[in-house]
């Protein structure tokens, strides 16, 4: 086994074995909760597309609309569409680079930044119902994941424009 030394990833043939099994395990567990997080959508919302877009601009500041569409595994003319809409809601806006006026980014809007809020909140509130099913035990474990899912979480989205 070998510990990388910027991830601290153990690697190797006994290591890929058993964490191959627990990352499978994972993957599924993970598609059951991502189909749940869309049902907990409120009627009439945006799209995930749409509402994932807004979620990673107020996260990771203006960019531009190439690397939007990179990241959401979507064609440039498709985001082109929705950064219209999303502009025409008065939840995006383009804007200048400020070291290159040439280049446009994208960023997201205080009624952007509101919607995201609320559609945070209003997902969080429906989240509690199932979340306070569960046996304390696994509300414990649930909270002391935290850490490592948005750790995980944050791994994946600097690798997600590189796929």
């Amino acid at each position: 086994m070998i510990t990388t030394p910027v991830t601290g990833a153990v690697t190797g043939p006994v290591a890929s074995a058993a964490a191959g099994a627990e990352c499978e395990e994972l993957a599924g567990a993970l598609e059951q909760l991502v189909s749940m997080w869309r049902r907990l959508a409120v009627p009439g919302e945006l799209s995930s597309t749409a509402a994932f877009t807004l979620a990673r601009l107020s996260r990771d500041g203006p960019c531009r609309l190439t690397e939007l569409a990179a990241h959401e595994k979507v064609s440039q003319p498709a985001m082109t569409q929705l950064v219209s809409r999303l502009e025409g809601q008065g939840l995006a806006e383009r804007c200048s680079e400020p070291s290159d006026a040439r280049v446009v980014n994208v960023a997201v809007t205080a009624s952007g930044e509101e919607l995201i809020a609320r559609r945070r909140a209003a997902r969080a509130a429906r989240l509690a119902e199932f979340f306070a099913m569960l046996p304390e035990h696994h509300q414990a474990a649930l909270t002391s994941a935290l850490p490592a899912l948005q750790l995980l979480a944050e791994a994946g989205a600097d690798s997600g424009s590189r796929q």
